[in-house]
């Protein structure tokens, strides 16, 4: 099985970290902030449903700029084997 070894990098992790703090933002948006947290410093793959999310978060016109940043994040990490299915 392929191995992502991209890490989230500084600067989307301090949003992510922000979003976790923020009393306003979507669950959404935490979901997302929390699995780029995951991937800071470590080699975790984003998982299947969470891939599925983000691709849904990007495509979509309703959620804010900072967390289609997140999603992007997300998705960048994913397993690539697994699109090629």
């Amino acid at each position: 099985m392929s191995v992502n070894k991209k890490q989230t990098s500084r600067p989307v992790a301090h949003l992510a970290s922000e979003t976790l703090h923020d009393p306003k933002a979507s669950a959404t948006a935490k979901s997302l902030a929390a699995s780029a947290l995951a991937q800071s410093h470590t080699r975790k793959q984003t998982g299947a449903g969470m891939e599925h999310k983000a691709s849904e978060v990007l495509h979509s016109s309703k959620y804010a700029p900072d967390t289609k940043k997140l999603a992007a994040s997300v998705l960048a990490q994913s397993n690539k084997e697994r699109k090629r299915k």
